[in-house]
């Protein structure tokens, strides 16, 4: 969570929703790493969690990141909690909650729905307020 934190930080810092994402291999080896990107690229696509699973398959040179853990300070959007389902992340560890538009228990509850061929495990709050914090700031800059 550390270096996912790092990320975020830097995503606001560049004007972007500070949010970071990592992802570990099996033994705990990041393989890829993210931040919010969407204002630089101007990809509504380029979410912390969208980058750091892009690099972890090419890393891995391989779609499927089965026994992976995905860190990420931001509870993850609907997009990005079918995108690691679709890749087959097997852990999701996140830190603040996303009361508006959170998909992993939060809002929805997409990474874990039994009507769904693949789920994974969530632990949720890890840096939950260093993470807040970030965010908290960063919004009110902007309001």
């Amino acid at each position: 969570m550390a270096r996912a934190l790092e990320l975020a930080e830097a995503a606001g810092e560049a004007g972007d929703v500070p949010v970071g994402a990592v992802v570990t291999d099996a033994a705990g080896a990041p393989i890829g790493e993210g931040r919010n990107l969407r204002e630089l690229t101007h990809d509504p696509t380029a979410h912390a969690e969208i980058v750091a699973l892009r690099e972890a398959a090419a890393a891995r040179g391989s779609w499927n990141l089965e026994g992976c853990t995905l860190v990420v300070t931001l509870e993850p959007c609907v997009m990005c909690a079918g995108a690691l389902l679709q890749a087959r992340v097997s852990r999701l560890v996140f830190g603040a909650w996303d009361e508006k538009a959170g998909a992993a228990g939060s809002v929805y509850d997409v990474v874990r729905d039994r009507r769904l061929p693949y789920r994974a495990e969530v632990v949720a709050g890890v840096g939950a307020d260093e993470s807040s914090a970030l965010l908290h700031r960063f919004f009110d800059v902007r309001r």
